[in-house]
């Protein structure tokens, strides 16, 4: 989100307050709690109001340091939390003059500029030398941690929103430093330059929105830095002032987490240490899987014709996957199979098994109104609301349908159930598609913010189905085929690309997401070869498949 213009102002209306001292420090054992005023402190008077911020600085792993910044401590605790796994150390590594302050973390250290503000990200780096070398990665000094309101009048005329309100803070970027990650982007592989926005939404592989949006990213110099919000996190990637890496976050606080490497993968491992790690698919994953999608008419002879057509051609197939007309059309997800074509679901299930291939079956976490299902889920309030106290509904991708609401736990064990039925007919795994395009004006059972849950719904959703798998099929059988995510995701693997065109321009673009999203913490991504909209040419089918295969 860009509020400058140009190196010295702000746009019009935009007040920006940045630390210009530490006033207090204070020890809270594992953590530093320092108050900065955004004016200096010249006499007593200077302390009667104005903008002051506070800092928590804590070491949450070895190599990593979290600064927390705010501005009013008690707005509202409205937004869901990331599952994070850490290990706070009890007493803080740290040292304070009356100048500076140094906080340690392996070989990472974090000094702050007490009296004319500034940060500085360091490394030093032990060799044979007596003295360690010593490698700045990466600062802030100025304006660039700031409380920025977009609507600024004065102290006397602040209105309660968090609409025109935002944390920022802004980090430098040295000569041909590169960044990475950012989740799924099909955008250039190297980020500089861009504008990413953390939203999850459905719109294919050919712009800059993404399936999966991940606030995380990696720098060339062998650091990462995880934002931790699941709100719409905004990213300026040498993109508003070119030396710098801007990320911002609405309302009143800024939590973030620079993670020394030196080298990525180190610096992977300590992400995912603290976001969860992927767990190991099973072996029988990684072979093919053969889908119909909307491509087909089908029915139980059609899907054994194509079964049995890639035995014939030596095409060892592992996995048959129906996609969403195994249910009846309008009834999207009702969990039940449409009788008309498929009137023995557990015995096509078993007979497929019998050729060794696994079973997986398309859902979605909505429940359209012609669902047997609907008014179920309805009359006990399993649905997000809306403001009036009605069933949010509307017809973007299955007429009148409703969104199922996974923090109410009534729903999650109702979802669940639906599932564990199919699991015990035979079924091996499903497809969780969709998740990406939640309401920001829905009410759910946890009274959370809807802006805040809409990229967080994707984690309930995707975990939810998991846990079913894990209970019904063990740990180690337990698998998804999901196309949203958010930070905690790659937990629920495989993950695939979503919906691409049929050509080598999209196969480009598939790559470019894979890519971004191994640099995020994901360590299992697949994607359709040959493409899903339109029918590729042999050229480009040929072409996939090796993609694919490697």
């Amino acid at each position: 989100m860009k509020f400058s213009n140009g190196c010295w102002i702000m746009k019009e209306g935009v007040g920006c307050f940045s630390p210009k001292e530490i006033y207090f420090t204070e020890n809270k054992g594992g953590m530093l709690k320092l108050t900065a005023p955004t004016s200096q402190i010249v006499n007593r008077g200077c302390t009667l109001g104005g903008v002051v911020l506070t800092l928590e600085v804590s070491v949450p792993l070895e190599g990593v340091i979290r600064v927390k910044t705010y501005h009013y401590k008690g707005a509202a605790k409205d937004a869901p939390q990331f599952e994070l796994s850490q290990k706070e150390a009890e007493d803080l590594d740290y040292d304070e003059t009356e100048d500076i302050i140094i906080v340690r973390s392996g070989n990472l250290e974090l000094r702050i500029n007490k009296k004319n503000f500034s940060m500085e990200y360091v490394r030093k780096v032990y060799g044979y030398t007596v003295s360690p070398t010593e490698e700045v990665l990466t600062k802030s000094s100025g304006k660039d941690l700031a409380y920025i309101k977009t609507d600024w009048k004065g102290d006397a005329y602040v209105k309660s929103s968090d609409t025109d309100m935002y944390m920022r803070q802004q980090l430098s970027v040295g000569v041909d430093e590169k960044f990475y990650g950012f989740g799924e982007k099909f955008t250039p592989f190297v980020k500089n330059g861009q504008t990413v926005d953390i939203w999850n939404e459905d719109a294919g592989t050919a712009t800059d929105i993404s399936y999966k949006s991940i606030p995380f990213y990696m720098s060339s110099k062998g650091y990462g830095v995880f934002v931790n919000s699941s709100d719409r996190v905004s990213f300026e990637v040498c993109s508003e002032i070119v030396n710098k890496v801007n990320f911002t976050v609405p309302g009143e606080e800024l939590d973030y987490f620079l993670i020394d490497g030196p080298d990525m993968k180190e610096i992977l491992r300590r992400y995912t240490e603290i976001t969860g790690r992927p767990a190991l698919p099973p072996q029988w994953t990684f072979g093919l899987w053969l889908s119909t999608s909307f491509t087909t008419n089908y029915d139980e002879a059609t899907v054994m014709s194509f079964i049995d057509g890639m035995l014939e051609r030596d095409i060892p197939l592992k996995v048959f996957h129906f996609d969403c007309f195994w249910m009846k059309d309008f009834h999207w997800t009702n969990f039940l199979w449409d009788e008309r074509v498929f009137p023995d679901p557990e015995g096509m299930i078993s007979r497929i098994h019998d050729k060794g291939l696994k079973v997986c079956v398309w859902i979605n976490p909505y429940i359209a109104q012609e669902a047997e299902v609907f008014d179920e889920g309805m009359e006990r309030g399993l649905f997000l609301k809306r403001p009036d106290g009605g069933v949010w509904q509307w017809d973007m991708w299955q007429p009148g349908m409703a969104v199922v609401d996974f923090t109410n736990p009534e729903a999650v064990h109702w979802f669940k159930d639906k599932l564990r039925k199919l699991v015990r007919m035979g079924v091996d795994a499903f497809k969780t598609d969709f998740g990406e395009r939640i309401p920001e004006d829905a009410v759910y059972y946890n009274k959370k913010h809807p802006r805040k849950m809409h990229n967080y719904y994707t984690y309930l959703y995707n975990k939810a189905v998991f846990e079913v798998l894990q209970e019904e099929k063990g740990e180690e059988e337990a698998v998804l085929f999901a196309r949203s995510a958010t930070v905690g995701g790659q937990k629920f693997p495989v993950h695939w690309g979503g919906d691409c065109w049929s050509d080598y321009e999209s196969m480009e673009q598939s790559l470019r997401g894979g890519l971004s999203l191994q640099m995020s913490g994901f360590g299992f991504w697949s994607h359709d070869i040959g493409g899903f909209e339109n029918t590729s040419t042999p050229d480009v089918y040929k072409r996939w498949a090796a993609f694919g295969l490697l």
